[in-house]
């Protein structure tokens, strides 16, 4: 009993630790506490920081994400993904990638106005700007603040396309927004699925909602003309893998059209966060799945290079590739393309168009 109480297991919580922040020091932040998790030991509850700034839309550099623009109205995210690239970022506002980026998230009250005030710039040309490309934009803060919904609103004002990604059923509480849109091509929407299990989802992606939920976004939005794309990320061998075919077919069968996947890569404080949660979770297959994810990446578990990074190599990112592209053909994905209309951008009532 007592090793239990000096190592309990936060339950809907993906971390179990929260590691030293190297800028801890550096990055200061004023912190408005509000628990929305009653069920939860006081210490555990989420706290809302709001933040304002000058812009809201980042550019992507990275080659590899398949985004030149992100927009996140919140940072930090209560889903809690164990293997989740944006811990990392969560440092910069001098919290730590593990449980804090859980339990502290930042809200950016003033996204719409800020996101208003990007898209009227003289010289912006109405590139495809992807909501959640770092967090998600439907994560549970959001049925409170609603600020996705306002980009939304904003982004068909303007007539400016929009790429999401989610693994939040909320969404569908904007498809009336998304319907909209979507007659204009101006919107494309990925759900994130990377496994069937639901023990799994438990433990991996505590506080996001099941797959079959998941699967109900890809239908209902699908059904109203909102063309689906499904990651089926991040996979990690040994853990999810096997579930390449099942997952494709289902997405399939709910109206999907697109589909892609990386492989896990753990960069960062994420090595040791994942670490700590793998054997925690899965002692009797922790030394399997770590070499596996080491195999991926060259004998680390993170590989920075761009080309690399993302889906691996060695024999078992090939042979997650190879099934991956097999299946997808098998179920009619990645057949059709699909380009957002950037030509019906316009800013309301500018009065330049005068001259």
């Amino acid at each position: 009993m007592l090793e239990e109480k000096e190592n309990p297991y936060f339950k809907g919580r993906g971390a179990q630790i929260n590691i030293h922040n190297k800028f801890l020091n550096d990055v200061y932040a004023k912190e408005h506490v509000e628990g929305i998790d009653d069920w939860e030991e006081p210490d555990s509850k989420t706290s809302f920081i709001f933040e304002s700034g000058k812009t809201i839309v980042n550019k992507v550099t990275s080659p590899d994400v398949g985004m030149a623009y992100s927009l996140n109205p919140y940072q930090g995210c209560e889903h809690g993904c164990i293997y989740c690239y944006a811990r990392n970022s969560h440092q910069f506002w001098g919290f730590s990638a593990g449980l804090d980026f859980e339990r502290k998230i930042i809200v950016k009250k003033d996204a719409p106005i800020r996101f208003k005030n990007f898209l009227e710039k003289k010289n912006w040309d109405a590139s495809t700007i992807s909501l959640s490309g770092n967090t998600d934009c439907y994560q549970p803060a959001e049925r409170k603040y609603k600020l996705t919904r306002q980009l939304l609103e904003i982004a068909l004002q303007y007539k400016q396309p929009i790429g999401i990604i989610t693994k939040n059923a909320l969404i569908l509480r904007d498809a009336d927004i998304l319907e909209e849109m979507a007659k204009l091509n101006l919107c494309m929407v990925y759900v994130s699925i990377n496994s069937l299990n639901e023990d799994l989802r438990q433990v991996m992606e505590p506080r996001t909602t099941t797959a079959k939920q998941r699967l109900k976004i890809v239908h209902e939005l699908s059904k109203r003309g909102i063309p689906m794309g499904v990651m089926v990320a991040p996979l990690i061998p040994g853990l999810s893998d096997h579930e390449i075919p099942q997952v494709l077919k289902a997405i399939a069968d709910a109206g999907a059209i697109r589909a892609g996947y990386t492989v896990v890569r753990l960069n960062g404080a994420i090595g040791q966060i994942f670490e700590d949660w793998l054997r925690k979770n899965f002692p009797d297959r922790f030394d399997k799945v770590w070499h596996m994810i080491q195999n991926c990446h060259a004998g680390n578990v993170n590989d920075s290079r761009f080309g690399e990074r993302m889906k691996g190599d060695g024999k078992i990112a090939k042979l997650i590739e190879d099934n991956f592209r097999l299946h997808c053909r098998l179920n009619g994905l990645n057949v059709k393309e699909i380009s957002l209309n950037h030509d019906l951008f316009e800013v309301p009532n500018n009065q330049l168009k005068l001259f």
